[in-house]
C-alpha cells in the first residue's frame, strides 16, 4: 500500500500562513507565528477560581511566541500520529522551542525516528501490507476468546529496510485485545485523543527531523532508544549507535548548544559526555527508576553521584517531582529537593499524557491524586513545577499548553 499523494490541511495551512523552507534548504529559518488553538483556554476555564487562574486568564490575548520551556514530546501526540512530518509541524506552530524524535534504527541500520523499535504494529498501518506483516518479529495472532490469550503482534522497524519503512503510513498509537482480525486490532485510539489527522502520517528519519527543525529555526532533542535487538547488532554497537546520532547534526553543522541529547541508558549520556562533550553539556539523563518506591529512594540518592560524573541534566516522570504536605498542598518532593542540591537541572515529562483527569490523573498524578478531579488541577501542578520545582522544561503532548502558562509566566 503506497502513501496517498495528498497535501493535509495542516501543511497547506502551515504554507500559506508563512513561508517556511522545507528539509533541503538548512538553516534559514522563519519566524513562527504561534497559534494555541482552544485547548489551553478549556483548560484555564476548568481550573478552580483562585489567583492562579486569575493570572492564566488575564494571559488569554498574548502574545504567544516559542520557548524553551515548551518540549514537543514526539512532536504534538494527542491527535497526531506522533514522531510524523505532521506531528512535528503540530508542535512547531503551537510554540514548541524544542521537538523530540526518538532514535531507532532499521534493518539496514538507518536512523528513524519511533518510540520504540517495536511498535510499528500499533503506530503504523503495517499489518495491513501483506509483504511487510509477514517481516514482523511475530506477525499478527488473534485473540481467542477461548483460551483467554488476547491478540498480539511484535513488528520492529529492525524487521524492515529504510525504504519499506518509508512505504508505511502512521497512525494514532492503539491496538485492541479482543480483535480477531487486523483491521479491529489497529482501531483502539483512546478517547480522549482523535483519528481526525490520522489518515496517513509521514514517517520520519532522523536527518529528515533535522532537516524540518532546522528550517523551524528550533532546537532538536533525540533520544537514543534501547534496542531490543542485541547489540552488537551486526557488528554495530551501542556506542556506534549513540555516536551515530550525534553525527547526523554535526554533517549538518547544527551547533551542539540546539540540541539535547537524551537516553535512559546512563552509558549512553556518560559516552556523550567523554566523547562529543559540547552535546554532553545537554545531555539528558532519562530516569525510570523513580516508577518503584525502591528505584524513587535510589534514584534520589544517586542524583549527586550523576551530578559528579558530569551529568548536568536529569529527567523523571513529573509525579516523581511532586508531592502533597500534611495540608493537602501540592508541594516538591524529596526527588526535586536532592536534584537541585546536587546542582542539577530537570526536565521533566509528559504533559498531556494522562487524558481525563476527573478521577485524579492515573501516572502522571500519582503522588497527588487526592486533589486532582478536574482538567484545570493541570495548571495548578505545572505552577509547582515551575515556580517551587524550578524545572527547566516540560515535555508535552499538547504543547499549546505548556507554551500558554510558559509564554503566560515569561518562561
Amino acid at each position: 500500500m503506497m502513501r496517498a499523494p495528498l497535501i493535509s490541511s495542516l501543511t497547506f495551512g502551515l504554507a500559506s500562513a508563512a513561508p517556511f523552507n522545507w528539509p533541503g534548504n538548512p538553516h534559514h529559518h522563519d519566524e513562527i507565528n504561534v497559534q494555541l488553538g482552544p485547548r489551553p483556554y478549556f483548560v484555564v476555564n476548568d481550573m478552580d477560581e483562585g489567583p492562579l487562574k486569575i493570572k492564566l486568564q488575564s494571559c488569554s490575548e498574548g502574545p504567544f511566541y516559542s520557548t524553551d520551556f515548551t518540549f514537543g514530546h514526539r512532536g504534538a501526540p494527542l491527535q497526531f500520529p506522533e514522531h510524523t512530518k505532521e506531528s512535528y509541524m503540530a508542535a512547531a506552530r503551537m510554540g514548541a522551542g524544542v521537538i523530540e524524535c526518538d532514535v531507532t534504527f532499521t534493518k539496514d541500520k538507518q536512523l528513524v525516528c519511533r518510540h520504540s523499535m517495536c511498535d510499528l504494529h500499533t503506530t503504523t498501518n503495517i499489518l495491513t501490507i501483506p509483504e511487510l506483516a509477514k517481516k514482523c518479529t511475530q506477525p499478527f495472532i488473534p485473540a481467542d476468546p477461548a483460551k483467554g490469550t488476547p491478540a498480539s503482534a511484535t513488528c520492529c522497524t529492525s524487521d524492515i529496510t529504510l525504504a519499506e519503512f518509508k512505504a508505511l503510513c502512521a497512525k494514532m498509537d492503539g491496538s485492541v485485545p479482543t480483535a480477531t482480525n487486523v483491521t479491529q486490532y489497529m482501531a483502539g485510539t483512546p478517547p480522549f485523543r482523535t483519528d481526525l489527522y490520522s489518515t496517513c502520517g509521514t514517517l520520519m528519519t532522523h536527518k529528515e527531523y533535522i532537516g524540518l527543525i532546522d528550517g523551524f529555526g528550533l532546537k532538536f532533542t533525540p533520544e537514543a532508544k534501547t534496542p531490543m535487538v542485541p547489540m552488537p547488532y551486526e557488528g554495530w554497537t551501542q556506542e556506534q549507535f549513540a555516536q551515530s546520532i550525534i553525527d547526523d547534526y554535526k554533517n549538518v553543522g547544527i551547533d551542539a548548544s540546539r540540541v539535547y541529547p537524551q537516553s535512559f541508558l546512563i552509558d549512553d549520556v556518560y559516552y556523550w559526555i567523554k566523547h562529543e562533550p559540547e552535546f554532553g553539556k545537554q545531555a539528558v539523563a532519562l530516569d525510570e527508576q523513580v516508577d518503584t518506591p525502591e528505584g524513587y529512594l535510589n534514584s534520589t540518592t544517586q542524583l549527586a553521584t550523576l551530578a559528579k560524573n558530569g551529568v548536568k541534566i536529569v529527567a523523571p516522570a513529573f509525579f516523581a517531582l511532586v508531592k502533597l504536605d500534611t495540608n493537602m498542598n501540592i508541594v516538591p518532593s524529596e526527588y526535586s529537593i536532592a536534584a537541585r542540591k546536587a546542582g542539577l537541572d530537570i526536565i521533566s515529562w509528559s504533559f498531556e499524557r494522562s487524558g481525563f483527569l476527573n478521577h485524579g490523573g492515573g501516572y502522571y498524578y500519582q503522588y497527588v491524586k487526592e486533589v486532582i478531579n478536574n482538567d484545570g488541577d493541570m495548571y495548578t501542578v505545572l505552577d509547582v513545577l515551575a515556580k517551587q520545582v524550578g524545572i527547566r522544561a516540560l515535555f508535552s503532548d499538547w504543547p499549546a499548553s505548556v507554551t500558554y502558562y510558559a509564554n503566560c509566566m515569561g518562561l
